[in-house]
């Protein structure tokens, strides 16, 4: 941030100042007597009057970054910060005062006042003007006992609830699969799943974020448990007789068994108890194999329908988790309507406007294929606590958070990272295309995949090693199956010497048979739990196992060690980090699972339930990174946590299944874990897991098939315009050339995405670039780009791919068109077509099957490469830069080495480019730095789209001017 005079002066009189506590206005001398505070080196502490907390802390990070810890007592002794890695700033002055009542402290740049009567926080930015402000009396330390295997461990259950105006939006909290944009309003759980992350940050479109320090289970919004339907709802059945919903169980569609039930729940492992004899093949011994992965109840359907009736009027809030076939009926609308595998079911949240004291029909529709559900219900907040901003933790030592402000959100995110750690940069081939699978079971599979694309001229970067390459009793080994891999080093050899890159699979789960889970037992580093209870996994016959203990010091460098152990010498560029929320089994209860995933080495697996996947990422990442030396290295992870930017991870939406709602709701996912701080993001193309109208080997249907081809071209069309490009799941096979023949329609438009991918490189390396050099974001979310455009706060399907180019993916079986909001401010262009587009307004466009909407703001200057096969080919190849007239802009083209980490010595270029319009002249402006390897000297095309043109996308034609650009400025005037 530019500093003004005041600011300077501001600052200059700080530095040489001493700073203390002074005494101002009319604060009473009762409220003196009562209301201490304290002047230490990082900040202030204040005794308040009165309220939850005795004393309140403040300390200075930043010059826009305060953090604020509440503490019942006197103590501040907190176990150190797993997210944040910043200290105190020793280099921000600041100013201590007491005024009316309140304690100021103030920065250059933000202020926090602090009520000497309650201790409540409001901050203001450097004009004085109000951000956010706590409500008074809201905060909550309440005491709690946690019990797990070493007794009972006493907490506090925290909360803390700041005031939001109506307009207010918020964003961020990780990746979860509601679909949800803007989460005003809506409530979230930050409990790590399979496909749904936390991370505790929140981001306001009001130029602040706010990130919660707590490891524990956490709730934004209500943050009341959700209960069954007889919990605050009358449940009659369908013939009007209080008690519950007719239960109505069906064996191919002959009603055999019916009963009440007052609650649809068959939520987890231990409530399959609830069946009726006959209706479900109980798991074997013992109970907690559970049926992952097993198909059963064939034939089976089950139908709840009655009544519900509240007191309240108002919006009342549904939680459906379910796997299999499900819908849901209310007041005779279908609410929702899904399918899940059935092992890894997930909640679909929704609202629905009940009157008071009237009964409204229900009916709830199951086809369980051994799947799982459960419907929950919590009555509506007053508007004023539903909008407010609210973080409450199961599990806590103090209420501790950080107030990050900044000009923009692109800065508050800054101010994240400069607290949680830089995001380190991923090679160059991680922007290529990734091909995976579930999974490839042979040495050849994995080498013939990479030949086969090699002979199509389909270009590709990566390939994937899945699970399951051990023998079946052997997981944990880390040792390959020598039937089926031979020589696993000739395979990665083989996969490099066709300019491509392999990562493999490794897990955090261990069988007890296995040298590597006796090693780490024997120092403490295995949870145990899982085994004692004699749990199996889904394989085979079924096996014992459990994962191990990352807060443990010994056990991480012993995990590390027999990963490197194992794997030396095979030269695997990176590593898939699967399972690491952990994922014992996806069906245990919350307080069972948590006790199977501690005691921790840190403390009680309550305390430290979601930070998992950050502790063992950054393990991996340091040791992986001593060991390759100034080569960078590269991890895919299924979870996070704030901070994973740091660990050179790339986080995955994990398991998600193969329809149009999960496809549309990976948008919203990936757009909030950017709002994160997490710029590498990615998702499975075309879904992991299908329904069985898409797995018979015998072939799908014509009507599926054809649905089948669709979903998955709008789904690639999509992952293209991703951080990162990858393409993964379950049978069916997922390569290009088995998903279209080659010569097909859809074979063509496959290969123009990945055509259109590879070209867009320079840019999208420049984002990449960008996400070290100014902690930017590559997926962005509209709000970021067009803070002053209100429409565009809650747009779900739409987002920015880099500030230049804006992307509205097709999410609908059969659609050839569809409405696209372009944003206020500026004009936008088709990059397929030229057409022009008016911002601040919708429009219905074009969208045939082998195109995905794209368009680029006026100003725009896109830089583009030539085609590539590879990342790392014709890395000196000319440039094409595409200006988009009609406004003025600019754009900064960045490169490096592209595998090192010369970069964090300052060894890139960059080559600023500016438009004006007016003069119609683009500048390219003369180069700065360099690094190892750098050309000399670019080819550079110039080209200009200024309305519809048949060659609009066609970056070869139409050039104007051809400059052989040697690092000095260069005008080209159109």
């Amino acid at each position: 941030m530019t500093l003004t005079l005041a600011r300077r002066l501001f600052l200059a009189a700080a530095a040489s100042a001493s700073l203390t506590a002074t005494l101002m206005g009319a604060t009473s001398a009762a409220a003196l007597q009562q209301a201490v505070f304290e002047r230490i080196p990082s900040g202030v502490i204040v005794t308040p009057e009165q309220g939850a907390a005795r004393r309140v802390r403040l300390e200075v990070y930043g010059p826009e970054t305060i953090r604020v810890t509440a503490v019942p007592g006197a103590d501040f002794t907190l176990p150190q910060s797993l997210q944040v890695v910043a200290q105190p700033s020793t280099i921000t002055p600041f100013d201590v005062q007491t005024l009316d009542g309140r304690l100021v402290l103030k920065t250059a740049e933000a202020s926090a006042e602090v009520s000497l009567e309650t201790g409540a926080v409001r901050f203001l930015d450097e004009d004085g003007k109000e951000v956010v402000a706590e409500r008074p009396g809201s905060r909550e330390l309440s005491p709690v006992t946690v019990e797990d295997q070493n007794g009972p461990h006493r907490f506090l259950a925290t909360r803390q609830v700041w005031e939001s105006p109506a307009d207010e939006a918020f964003y961020g909290l990780g990746q979860h699969q509601q679909g949800v944009m803007n989460y005003k309003g809506h409530d979230v759980t930050l409990a790590q799943h399979n496909m749904d992350v936390g991370v505790p940050f929140v981001v306001s479109s009001r130029n602040y974020g706010v990130l919660w320090d707590s490891n524990a289970i956490t709730r934004f919004g209500d943050p009341r448990p959700y209960g069954m339907l007889s919990d605050r709802l009358i449940v009659r059945d369908s013939g009007g007789a209080f008690g519950g919903l007719t239960a109505s169980y069906y064996q191919d569609g002959e009603l055999k068994f019916q009963r009440p039930e007052s609650e649809v729940n068959y939520e987890f492992i231990r409530d399959q108890q609830r069946w009726p004899v006959g209706f479900k093949s109980q798991p074997g011994t013992p109970v907690q194999t559970g049926d992952m992965g097993k198909s059963g109840q064939a034939g089976v359907n089950v139908v709840w329908d009655g009544t519900i009736e509240s007191p309240t009027a108002g919006l009342h809030k549904f939680r459906l988790y379910s796997s299999g076939y499900v819908k849901v009926t209310i007041d005779g609308e279908v609410v929702e309507q899904n399918w899940r595998q059935n092992w890894n079911p997930w909640d679909h949240e929704f609202q629905v406007d009940l009157p008071a004291d009237k009964p409204v029909a229900i009916k709830i529709e199951w086809t369980p294929e051994d799947g799982y559900i459960a419907l929950r219900h919590m009555d509506p907040l007053p508007a004023a606590d539903q909008g407010a901003l609210s973080l409450a933790s199961e599990v806590g030592r103090a209420i501790d958070y950080y107030y990050v402000g900044g000009d923009d959100l692109d800065e508050v995110i800054a101010n994240y990272r400069g607290l949680t750690g830089k995001s380190v940069m991923l090679p160059r081939w991680a922007y290529g295309f990734w091909q995976s699978r579930q999974r490839y079971n042979t040495q050849d599979e994995v080498v013939g995949v990479m030949r086969r694309y090699r002979e199509l001229g389909l270009p590709i970067d990566n390939i994937v090693q899945d699970w399951f390459y051990w023998p079946e009793n052997a997981w944990g080994s880390h040792d390959f199956d020598p039937a089926r891999y031979p020589n696993p080093t000739q395979m990665v050899k083989d996969v490099h010497d066709m300019n491509g890159n392999i990562i493999i699979s490794v897990w955090p789960k261990f069988y007890p048979t296995t040298d590597h889970y006796k090693e780490l037992d024997a120092i403490g580093g295995m949870y145990t739990r899982n085994v004692d209870v004699g749990a199996r996994d889904w394989v085979g016959p079924g096996y014992a196992n459990s994962f191990y203990d990352p807060y443990l010091p010994a056990a991480r460098e012993l995990y590390w060690k027999q990963m490197s152990d194992s794997f030396k010498g095979m030269d695997f560029d990176g590593w898939w980090l699967d399972s690491v929320e952990p994922d014992m089994h996806s069906n245990l209860d919350i307080p069972e699972r948590t006790l199977r995933m501690g005691p921790t080495a840190a403390g009680p697996a309550a305390e430290y339930f979601n930070s998992y996947p950050l502790v063992n990422a950054e393990n991996v990442y340091r040791h992986f990174r001593e060991e390759k030396g100034d080569e960078r290295t590269y991890i895919l992870t299924r979870s996070a946590w704030g901070g994973l930017q740091r660990t050179g991870s790339t986080l995955w939406s994990g398991d998600v299944v193969a329809r149009w709602d999960n496809l549309r709701d990976q948008i919203s996912a990936g757009v909030n874990a950017g709002f994160s701080g997490i710029a590498n993001w990615t998702h499975d193309i075309g879904g992991f897991s299908v329904e069985s109208r898409y797995s018979n080997p015998e072939g799908m249907k014509p009507e599926d098939k054809a649905e089948w081809d669709e979903l998955q071209l709008r789904w690639f069309q999509f992952g293209a315009w991703s951080p990162i490009f990858r393409s993964h799941g379950e049978f069916p096979l997922r390569e290009v050339y088995n998903l279209a023949e080659p010569g097909t329609d859809y074979y063509a438009a496959y290969a123009a995405q990945m055509k259109t991918r590879y070209r867009l490189l320079p840019y999208i390396y420049t984002l990449a670039g960008d996400t070290w050099r100014k902690d930017g974001a590559i997926m962005r979310g509209l709000a970021m780009d067009f803070p002053g455009d209100a429409n565009v706060r809650d747009i779900a399907d739409q987002y920015m791919f880099g500030s230049s180019l804006l992307v509205a993916p097709v999410t609908e079986y059969r659609a050839r068109e569809r409405s696209v909001y372009f944003p206020a401010g500026t004009a936008w262009y088709d990059i397929q077509t030229g057409q022009k587009y008016q911002g601040g307004r919708s429009a219905t466009v074009a969208a045939p099957l082998d195109k995905i909407p794209v368009y680029a703001r006026a100003g725009a200057i896109l830089p583009t490469g030539p085609e590539v096969q590879y990342t790392s080919e014709k890395l000196d190849g000319p440039i094409t830069l595409t200006v988009y007239t009609g406004a003025d802009g600019a754009f900064t083209l960045y490169d490096d080495a592209g595998t090192t980490y010369g970069y964090e010595r300052g060894e890139f270029a960059t080559i600023p480019l500016s438009w004006n319009d007016r003069a119609r002249t683009l500048m390219i402006g003369a180069r700065q730095g360099t690094y190892p390897g750098m050309a000399a000297e670019r080819t550079i095309n110039v080209r200009f789209v200024s309305g519809p043109s048949r060659n609009a996308e066609n970056w070869d034609q139409g050039v104007v001017r051809t400059v052989r650009y040697s690092g000095q400025e260069v005008s080209v005037r159109r």
